[in-house]
């Protein structure tokens, strides 16, 4: 057919009278039955086997997986199969082959490094609880403050500058002892 040959299109009317014409013969001939070619698993009988002890990697183990072969027999000739050094090697690329049963003890240069750690979380535990007791100090002496200023009035007619404020009364909280001095 030439490129430049514009493509016949068909009615709808013969294409749909072809899809039935070719349907009802389909349906018309006779369905050829196929003959089951005889293999090992429809056989009426077990094939014969040999002895479990005498596989190895080369046997040829389809016969032990045919229905009708006892089951012991077949899970022991797999046991036998997968037992083989070739099923047993590990590729290194498993997570999951290292023996995590035995317990290393950890070096003396991990527990320091984690004993130091350790001091720095407390001592910011440390400073936190006594910053949240300065700020409880600070806010009962506010209280008492505001309550006796209101009885007296004195406290409450002077100026916000003349105050002195409470925080600069108490001291800074100490430094931890096990932290060294940082250059200023």
């Amino acid at each position: 057919m030439n490129d430049q040959e514009p493509k016949k299109t068909e009615a709808p009317e013969e294409f749909l009278s072809r899809w039935s014409r070719r349907k009802k013969e389909a349906r018309e001939q006779p369905v050829a039955v196929k003959p089951v070619a005889e293999t090992p698993a429809t056989q009426a009988q077990p094939p014969v086997l040999p002895p479990v002890e005498g596989l190895n990697m080369e046997s040829d183990f389809r016969g032990f997986l045919h229905p009708k072969v006892d089951e012991s027999l077949r899970r022991a000739a797999l046991k036998k199969l997968f037992h083989e050094p070739h099923f047993n090697v590990m590729d290194g690329l498993d997570i999951y082959i290292d023996d995590y049963s035995i317990s290393d003890p950890i070096p003396e240069a991990m527990l320091k490094q984690m004993k130091h750690a350790q001091d720095i979380i407390v001592a910011g535990e440390e400073r936190r609880a006594e910053a949240k007791k300065l700020e409880e100090a600070e806010a009962e002496q506010q209280r008492l403050a505001a309550a006796g200023g209101e009885e007296s009035g004195t406290e409450a007619a002077l100026p916000a500058e003349t105050q002195e404020p409470v925080a600069e009364a108490i001291a800074e909280p100490p430094e931890p002892h096990n932290k060294s001095p940082r250059p200023v």
